[in-house]
């Protein structure tokens, strides 16, 4: 995944806007020394990449890492560059918390997936666009690493209709008067709406939609709702939406859904990165 020169700089200039004054009153930082980043538990490890570029750019030397994606255990070294005692203390922290963060969203998405695959293996978890702003590009490639896929990446690449779009098309009966030309203007896209009951998922699924998201639809009632929608169009794809994570995902997995949409990997505790800086 893309992550900018100028994405990079600006997480170094955040945490040292001009100087480690720490360290330049301590006089130690012309001293050659190694760091090295660890995790105090199992985990998804996510934003090597990252942390390699933030080495780059304070002329610390890499040693050794291993990629996004990598399974690591507690314990185990999976970082490592040589540098001054300046430059190292500048990419610490920021770089600790880069991995904290992603490699914990990584870690709760490979663990919901791990779950929801025992019941179905064709099922997918795709997350939403409720991030914090301004860290899409590390939540996303986050998922990624963990297994996942973004469900939109914004406004501009998919066309997913709400209940405010129709509040000013005139509701769910103009949507189908106009659903065949709304396709053939977007012919090389999907068109996704959302609801909240079963009644226009009936009347959507009949008149040509491409997909169909419940929102916030319990999986009881869900689980039937699925199965009325797949004969009346079995091609048709449904997403489940709304309150799920970790407590509840094993039976939305049950409903027969293509994919879940959630938020709920976005909110994954951190994992414990270590860090050691020693002279050399």
């Amino acid at each position: 995944m893309y992550i900018s020169d100028e994405l990079i700089d600006k997480f170094i200039r955040e945490d040292v806007p001009y100087i480690d004054l720490t360290t330049l009153i301590l006089g130690i930082g012309d001293q050659k020394g190694s760091i090295q980043f660890f995790s105090r538990e199992d985990a998804v490890l996510c934003g090597t990449e990252e942390v390699t570029k933030i080495f780059n750019r304070l002329n610390i030397d890499l040693i050794k890492t291993c990629v996004s994606g990598s399974i690591i255990k507690k314990n185990e070294i999976f970082l490592e560059g040589i540098g001054k005692a300046e430059d190292l203390h500048m990419a610490w922290k920021v770089s600790q918390n880069l991995l904290d963060y992603s490699s914990g969203i990584a870690t709760k998405t490979k663990k919901l997936i791990d779950k929801i695959s025992t019941i179905n293996p064709n099922i997918h978890i795709i997350a939403t666009r409720k991030v914090i702003p301004g860290t899409k590009e590390l939540a996303i490639k986050a998922v990624i690493a963990g297994g996942g896929l973004p469900h939109r990446l914004g406004l501009s690449e998919t066309i997913l209709i709400f209940k405010q779009h129709l509040n000013f098309l005139g509701g769910i009966d103009k949507l189908n008067e106009i659903i065949k030309n709304v396709k053939s203007r977007a012919c090389e896209k999907k068109v996704i709406v959302e609801i909240d009951n079963l009644e226009q998922a009936i009347e959507l699924s009949k008149s040509g939609v491409d997909g169909i998201q419940f929102d916030k639809i319990p999986y009881d009632k869900l689980e039937k709702n699925v199965s009325i929608i797949r004969n009346i169009n079995p091609s048709i794809i449904i997403l489940a939406s709304g309150g799920i994570n970790e407590n509840n995902i094993i039976e939305y997995a049950k409903t027969g859904v293509n994919a879940i949409v959630t938020t709920s990997i976005y909110h994954a505790q951190p994992i414990d990165i270590g860090c050691n800086i020693i002279p050399l």
